[in-house]
């Protein structure tokens, strides 16, 4: 089953959800993320990540049309933005939107250290557990 974790800028939340679903559920998805558009890889996301034992410092941020060819059994919106924008997908791709909140949004105003890489972690470990809980948490309400 291929699944598409979509996001705004690919930069964050549906990064470490591929992340999550490679290092988890490899066994029963093959886990790509994409954005609406560009906005590089925040390091920030990366280094909470790797705390986790989760290496995403070799995934990029792309969006949907870097991905054409592969046919997606369900993408799944992380964001409202996608979620909202979210382009078509062609045969029976299924769309789910499950939103997790934006940890750049939400710290833009703290200064790098601990308070602001706690809410990386705490949206990284919401995500984790969404993640463990596929394909079960596609039907869950958020």
């Amino acid at each position: 089953m291929n699944i598409l974790f979509l996001c705004t800028g690919n930069s964050c939340r549906s990064q470490m959800a591929e992340g999550w679903a490679r290092h988890l559920r490899s066994d029963r998805f093959t886990a790509y993320s994409a954005g609406i558009e560009t906005h590089g890889m925040n390091p920030h996301a990366v280094r909470v990540m790797a705390e986790a034992g989760v290496d995403i410092s070799r995934q990029y941020s792309k969006t949907p049309a870097d991905l054409a060819g592969i046919e997606f059994d369900c993408v799944i919106t992380v964001c409202g933005h996608a979620d909202e924008h979210c382009p078509a997908f062609p045969g029976q791709t299924r769309v789910v939107h499950a939103g997790f909140e934006d940890p750049p949004k939400l710290t833009r105003h703290l200064p790098d250290g601990e308070e602001k890489l706690a809410v990386y972690r705490r949206v990284r470990d919401e995500i984790r557990r969404f993640v463990e809980a596929l394909p079960d948490s596609l039907d869950a309400p958020r």
